[in-house]
Order: structure tokens, then sequence, then C-alpha cells
């Protein structure tokens, strides 16, 4: 299953990719219950994640996931997103993302 996620992941990013832009970077290390990638691409946009599976064997059993990504938009800025995934759901952060109001 983490296999699956972490093919997703690298996957996704180089179809996101334009035709010009090389991997300049890419380790991964997956293992029975847990798994850690970086990838970096000649256009600046990176990618990290490091999973590990919670309460093994249980009803509960669960995925959680801390990582980031960032890419140069078209306007020429770094826009950075750090995450947590887990069965909270995803929680992402970025300067550039809004936040919710205080309740």
């Amino acid at each position: 299953m983490k296999f699956i996620i972490v093919f997703a992941a690298l996957f996704a990013l180089a179809l996101a990719a334009p035709a010009d832009v090389q991997v300049v970077r890419s380790e991964s290390d997956v293992g029975p219950e847990s798994f850690k990638y970086v990838s970096e691409t000649s256009d600046g946009s990176q990618v990290q994640a490091e999973g590990v599976l919670k309460n093994v064997g249980t009803e509960v059993e669960a995925l959680a996931v801390r990582g980031s990504y960032s890419f140069v938009a078209d306007d020429g800025q770094t826009y950075t997103v750090t995450y947590v995934a887990d069965e909270n759901g995803f929680q992402p952060q970025g300067a550039h993302l809004p936040v919710a109001p205080e309740a």
C-alpha cells in the first residue's frame, strides 16, 4: 500500500512537470511499516514525505504522513506547503494558504 502511495506521488510529480524539466534528485526508502522519499526537479520543485503505520495489527491501523512540497509559480515566487495527513485528515499549511478564523 505504501509503495502505491509513493509511486503515485512521484508519478504525479513527473506528469505535472513540463517536458524540459529533469529530475535532479530522487531518493526513497520503503519499509514494511514506514516510508520516506525526497524528489527535486531542475525547475526548483521539491517534494518530501515521511510516513509511518500506526496501531499496527489493530482495527484502527492508520498511516500518518508528514511532508512538504514546493514549486516556483508563474509569478516567479516559490510556494511551499507543509502538511500532516493522518487519522484527522489532510492538514496543509503555507504562507499563501488562507487560515480559518478562530472560533
